[in-house]
């Protein structure tokens, strides 16, 4: 296929390159993998031919600048695999795994490729290197290492193996997991059943009806974890009860889209892969190069705050059980509806008397832009002239206050069936000098989408996720590197939910959360008694909230401390014990994730490392008491933490990172205060 007739052939004549989206066609995808393949290995052929001595310039230089038509052609497709999948995009994808692992296992399993590495670094003192590039070469001979690239060549080709058909089975989890969620949409008959929704709810369901061909009838459609935003509303005890149950039985219904099996199989490899590798477990090989180090400082914290968090849901479950009454026992699909009545008892709080206050456009225009232009002078404007990938799509430019290009953010609020559940960040286009790449980054939401004419009123749970992702977001847009390999968010795991839980706070920061609660229909800002309720009920259901939570982050590395001996041959069970081990087996608080649809750790890249939300935490309480040391939404602020945190991207040690920003190291107590476990 000649250059000009596939757009992943070169870069794009676009704004910030981003992708030209109006020319792919769906024919454009395998010959760009197929060509991205064969020029990477080439290229990887050419560093390791010349039989020369191995320089930082001959060596590192063009292994960072090798891969880029992949690249391209990587980013768009799995961005569109995982936010508007079609039945090609899925076929491709289970296609394209294994030979990507394959294509990065001949790459860091190259014996060649890896002496020259290794060499660099044993002489590593003696190159005269900047701190990026000596770092540069640090993390390469570590991540080559950990991948098994001083193995045998029996060893490598085992290692092999395990990659592809773990590569295919987690592809497979995710596609099984969506087809099954929306199969298990709830389908009722009436607008009665749905009591206690707002008419922006109701027209969500409605319209999710209609595009099934179900006129006349409202669908719940399934949100990634256990628990549904519209449990909190719902009146009926029986509709709740519906949605808990289908939500539950994602993945363990038999037939094509059962997950039981494979989740079975991918720890049971996982775990012969680490044994292959040099480590107990596949939780011990995943630490080893996370800033943790090690599964038992994992459990430590992890096992330091479960006690309390149980000890804490339980007392909030005898409140519910004082509001349900005598006669019915408290149900997992009561928690949200029981807790809303006694934060409104206890605090006269009602959730659901916010959602005015939170329509979409005025949270993001004059809520989430609105504070990253007060901390750090940037701007945002729509460019309705570049076509994004999908026509719910939005794309804004990003602006430094001096004018200067900063990057596109493109926004993607809605769910639908064609993407996957759960809230995430891409980048299509990372900053690079060495490549003279700009950025383009993507936030992806699930948001129920009204009918035409109605506003979108975001869930409080909702408009802190929004403020979340773009956490993901200021951090991919603000890091300037030298080298593709530190682009943006590649950071550590269990360092990379940091920023983005640290840009939640200022959801309810005063001149934020004035400048855009305001009352969609009357205009007038949220109340400032309705606020300081609010503030004072912040610890309130954290029991739970962390209990769930820590459910799945201990089940994440239960399945993952499994070791290659260890037969496990029942879900359920394992579950049951994993979660009965730790305290955490209360029937009213399950897991926010089940193994079944456990995404984050069966297809999404935190495998043993779910408990990074809780880690990084502990870095964001201490950053949060910061700011309001040293007086909040300020530019000098702001300044600080973009120029020594964010900017730096993956080009530093990231707890170095947050010395030089904090001036010590992160302390505990500020996560302890705000979950409630601090007594």
């Amino acid at each position: 296929m000649a250059d000009t007739a596939n757009p992943f052939f070169s870069p794009s004549t676009l704004p910030y390159q981003l992708p030209p989206f109006a020319d792919i066609r769906d024919e454009h995808y395998r010959p760009a993998f197929e060509r991205g393949f064969e020029e990477q290995l080439a290229e990887i052929d050419a560093i390791v031919a010349g039989g020369e001595p191995a320089t930082f310039e001959n060596t590192m230089l063009p292994l960072e600048r090798s891969g880029q038509t992949l690249q391209r052609v990587a980013e768009v497709f799995f961005n569109k695999s995982s936010s508007d999948s079609t039945d090609f995009t899925n076929a491709l994808e289970e296609e394209m795994a294994p030979r990507l692992a394959a294509h990065q296992d001949a790459i860091r399993l190259n014996p060649e490729l890896y002496a020259r590495i290794a060499a660099l670094h044993a002489r590593l003192d003696e190159l005269g290197l900047d701190p990026e590039s000596r770092y540069l070469v640090e993390r390469y001979y570590t991540e080559f290492t950990l991948a098994g690239a001083g193995l045998d060549d029996a060893d490598k080709e085992r290692l092999r193996e395990y990659n592809q058909r773990l590569s295919t089975l987690t592809t497979r989890f995710e596609k099984n997991l969506l087809a099954d969620t929306n199969e298990l949409a709830v389908v009722f008959d009436s607008a009665e059943e749905l009591d206690g929704l707002g008419e922006g709810e109701l027209s969500a369901a409605a319209q999710a009806a209609a595009e099934r061909g179900l006129d006349g009838k409202y669908v719940v459609t399934l949100v990634l974890p256990t628990g549904h935003p519209w449990l909190a509303d719902l009146t009926r005890r029986e509709s709740r009860e519906r949605i808990m149950a289908a939500s539950r039985s994602r993945g363990i219904r038999g037939g094509d889209n059962d997950n039981r099996d494979l989740v079975l199989e991918i720890t049971r490899l996982r775990a012969e892969r680490a044994r292959l590798l040099g480590f107990d477990t596949h939780a011990a090989y995943v630490t080893a190069d996370q800033t943790a180090r090690t599964p038992e400082a994992v459990a430590d914290m992890l096992g330091r705050l479960a006690p309390a968090a149980a000890r804490n849901a339980r007392a909030e479950q005898a409140d519910l059980q004082r509001q349900l009454g005598d006669d019915e026992t408290v149900e997992a699909w009561d928690w949200a509806y029981l807790t809303g009545k006694v934060r409104a008892e206890k605090f006269d709080v009602d959730f659901a008397a916010m959602r005015p206050y939170f329509e979409a456009e005025r949270v993001l225009r004059d809520g989430v832009f609105y504070a990253a232009n007060r901390l750090y002078g940037i701007t945002f404007t729509e460019r309705p002239d570049l076509v994004a990938y999908h026509p719910d799509a939005r794309v804004f430019e990003a602006r430094n206050e001096d004018g200067s290009e900063l990057g596109l953010y493109i926004l993607d609020l809605y769910t639908r069936d064609s993407k996957r559940g759960g809230a995430w960040m891409n980048p299509l286009i990372s900053q690079s000098a060495l490549l003279d790449t700009p950025t383009v980054v993507v936030n992806n939401l699930n948001v129920p989408k009204p009918a035409a004419g109605e506003p979108t009123l975001l869930t409080y749970d909702e408009t802190n996720t929004l403020f979340h992702e773009f956490g993901h977001a200021l951090h991919g847009l603000f890091a300037r590197v030298t080298y593709p390999r530190f682009a943006g968010t590649n950071v550590f795991r269990d360092f990379v939910e940091f920023p983005s839980q640290v840009n939640e706070m200022w959801m309810l920061w005063p001149e934020v959360l004035e400048n855009y609660a305001v009352h969609y229909r009357t205009g007038e800002r949220m109340p400032q008694e309705l606020v300081d309720k609010l503030h004072a009920s912040e610890s309130f259901n954290e029991g739970f909230a962390t209990s769930e939570y820590l459910a799945a982050a201990l089940l994440d590395q239960a399945w993952h401390r499994i070791t290659a001996d260890d037969a496990v041959e029942d879900v359920a069970a394992f579950e049951a014990r994993a979660l009965a081990d730790v305290g955490l087996d209360n029937p009213a608080v399950p897991p926010r994730y089940a193994s079944t649809y456990f995404a984050h750790t069966f297809s999404g890249g935190y495998d043993a490392g779910y408990y990074s939300y809780i880690w990084s935490e502990v870095l964001d309480a201490d950053t949060v008491e910061w700011f309001r040391e040293n007086g909040g939404l300020k530019r000098d602020n702001g300044d600080r933490f973009r120029s020594r945190l964010l900017g730096v991207g993956g080009s530093k040690d990231p707890l170095e990172a947050y010395r030089d920003f904090r001036g010590r190291d992160a302390e505990i107590e500020p996560l302890l205060k705000r979950r409630g476990l601090d007594n």
